[in-house]
């Protein structure tokens, strides 16, 4: 994610409550990923983090009151708020949410988010509390108002709490604010359009326990998923049987052979304006899968076994009447061992499809870095190597390039 936090500036405010304890590893992530971070904390915050540890993780001096002399005018609620690019309080107590309804401002946090700049600093709440807090017509008023204020609320998580109960009211992980700031931060390039994505390998049975699958992780797949939200697509993800967090906001669908994630891309098909063909389809599946475990007799002899073709999802897709009317913008990935421009340029032709983007697959297979080679009508292009979080945000701008108005 370097690339949308780098330069980025935030304030990190900390309010009370046990989640104060993730928000030290949310501090850690942004300053990895590239952004500067001011840690504001509450009183009641010192209750559960202290302000070394988050000056450690962030470099920089904790606030925690509105007196501090180390500023020089005295007026750090000023100081701090016109100098971030958002502020984002995390955890976000109820206590906190309603201070901000009522627009008090008798401590530091509270003070520098009624005096930020509406009109260029956003301020962003992760909310942390007791499941019955969180159900409560009080919140729920005070979330709302909040919202019409201007604030946006991250939504929250469902889980077991520290007071013992389960239900909504969690702090979302680290890693689910980071999606929500990367897609608070990203140019909105696929407003509007529905991306429907495949990712990841499928699984063709032999018999119960055994069958024929390929090294693809998924990765890219779903960077691509992540970052085509983070441009503000509605995204749908058919994934093959990897073992991946879901992005933030996007709709998942887990199949395993090739015919079902065809019947899975058909099904969605109506609905999309983008397909981008990324999973590694097994291209032959057994003709007949066995009910039980095929087992060896002990006598040398190899099992005879008959293999059919696997359904071309891409070709079919770019066949298909969307595509044939420029309903449907087509993408397809091609995963080389060898002449990769040669290769992909003849699959570009052969699937019928305006973009191509070939990869060498024995290199990225299960890694987190590729590079990418895009090939169109007009030539090719590289992306470097890079992260394939990186990589995905390249492409997603690549593609809304191409859908523009006036593209040729």
């Amino acid at each position: 994610m370097n690339d949308v936090f780098a330069g980025k500036h935030l304030v990190l405010g900390l309010s009370g409550g046990v989640a104060c304890y993730k928000s030290a590893m949310l501090c850690r992530l942004l300053v990895q990923a590239g952004a500067t971070v001011q840690v504001v904390m509450t009183e009641a915050a010192e209750q559960f983090m202290t302000a070394v540890t988050m000056q450690a993780l962030s470099g920089r001096a904790v606030y925690t009151s509105q007196w501090d002399v180390r500023e020089p005018n005295n007026m750090p609620h000023i100081n701090l708020s016109r100098d971030a690019d958002a502020i984002l309080i995390a955890p976000c107590s109820a206590d906190f949410i309603a201070r901000l309804v009522q627009g008090r401002s008798d401590e530091l946090l509270s003070l520098l988010c009624l005096a930020r700049p509406l009109e260029r600093v956003p301020l962003l709440l992760a909310p942390a509390m007791n499941r019955e807090m969180w159900a409560h017509p009080a919140t729920q008023r005070n979330l709302a108002q909040v919202q019409a204020d201007g604030a946006l609320v991250l939504g929250v998580g469902n889980g077991s709490q520290a007071c013992g109960e389960t239900g909504d009211g969690r702090m979302l992980e680290p890693e689910e604010i980071m999606e929500e700031l990367a897609a608070h931060f990203t140019a909105k390039r696929l407003q509007g359009q529905h991306l429907l994505v495949t990712a990841g390998p499928t699984f063709e049975a032999i018999d119960p326990v055994r069958g024929i699958t390929n090294l693809s992780s998924g990765k890219m797949g779903f960077a691509i998923a992540r970052a085509a939200r983070e441009a503000g697509a509605q995204v749908t993800l058919v994934a093959g049987p990897v073992h991946l967090p879901t992005p933030r906001g996007v709709t998942r669908i887990d199949v395993q052979s090739a015919r079902q994630m065809q019947a899975a891309v058909q099904s969605q098909l109506a609905e999309a304006s983008i397909f981008i063909a990324t999973a590694a389809v097994a291209d032959w599946r057994p003709a007949e899968a066995a009910d039980r475990k095929i087992k060896k007799d002990g006598s040398g002899e190899v099992p005879a076994m008959a293999f059919v073709e696997n359904p071309d999802i891409l070709a079919a897709v770019a066949g298909s009447e969307p595509a044939r009317s420029g309903k449907l913008y087509c993408v397809g990935f091609a995963a080389e061992s060898h002449d990769l421009l040669k290769h992909a340029s003849a699959k570009r032709l052969r699937k019928g499809v305006p973009l191509l983007v070939g990869n060498i697959g024995p290199a990225t297979f299960g890694k987190d870095y590729n590079a990418l080679l895009l090939i169109d009508a007009g030539g090719s292009k590289e992306l470097p190597h890079a992260s394939k979080d990186v990589l995905a945000r390249q492409l997603v701008e690549e593609i809304a390039q191409r859908l523009a108005p006036g593209h040729l």
